[in-house]
């Protein structure tokens, strides 16, 4: 990005998001020792966002799966976002808002991607199914869980693209400088595109990112029309 920031980054590191970024890592490693790099594995069992149908659906993993991965990299460029963005977003409104808001953001996108999961399933979720098949659709529900902490950071993308919004930043592989507003509009316009036309293979939950996006938006306008702060 294009803004001036002398010192040390992780000096200037505000204290949720290095607080998140710590939880995120050790939650990581746990999965891994507890067997989290094979399918299917317990802590995903446990612990990640399920199909409300699914067997292995608990209403905890409405939060718990914001801490968890699907592997080294979903966790690095996820834990590199919220550093990068969460830290200036974390600063104009102080720890406790940014937790709150980072919190509803994440709950946000738990709830659209259990949406998803009514669309995805509506022909079998509302079948007599035998035995055979009730199997084989728990497996696929099984299979089918969500994992990270991305809803909530395209919340906080969000926010800074409309308290930063001429910030310019660096998308690879555009070679030009682009404004944190078209940046990051972009980046929700292809989740949509990509929730809506499914493409084969594709196993990012792209509503949650939609919903934890579209929240975030809709907090920071509530939250601007009585503090009005816009930086850039």
């Amino acid at each position: 990005m294009a803004f001036n920031n002398y010192g040390n980054r992780f000096q200037q590191t505000t204290p949720i998001v290095l607080n998140l970024v710590i939880i995120n890592v050790l939650v990581y490693l746990a999965q891994m020792v507890t067997g989290g790099d094979q399918e299917p594995n317990a802590a995903a069992d446990l612990f990640a966002l399920h199909h409300y149908k699914s067997i292995y659906f608990q209403p905890y993993q409405i939060v718990t799966h914001m801490f968890m991965h699907g592997g080294f990299f979903h966790l690095l460029f996820n834990m590199f976002a919220l550093w990068m963005f969460g830290s200036m977003v974390e600063r104009v409104w102080g720890p406790k808002r940014f937790l709150i808001f980072y919190f509803i953001c994440g709950l946000s996108a738990a709830f659209f991607q259990l949406g998803s999961y009514a669309y995805d399933f509506w022909q079998y979720d509302h079948r007599v199914l035998g035995e055979q098949l009730y199997t084989l659709y728990q497996a696929n529900l099984r299979n089918g869980y969500t994992v990270g902490a991305s809803g909530a950071i395209m919340g906080i993308l969000a926010a800074f693209g409309y308290l930063f919004p001429n910030t310019e930043m660096i998308i690879i592989p555009i070679p030009v400088p682009v404004k944190a507003k078209w940046a990051i509009s972009g980046m929700i316009a292809l989740d949509v595109f990509g929730g809506v036309v499914k493409v084969q293979d594709d196993n990012i939950a792209h509503f949650a990112h939609v919903g934890g996006a579209a929240v975030g938006f809709l907090l920071v306008l509530i939250w601007n029309k009585t503090n009005k702060q816009t930086f850039y």
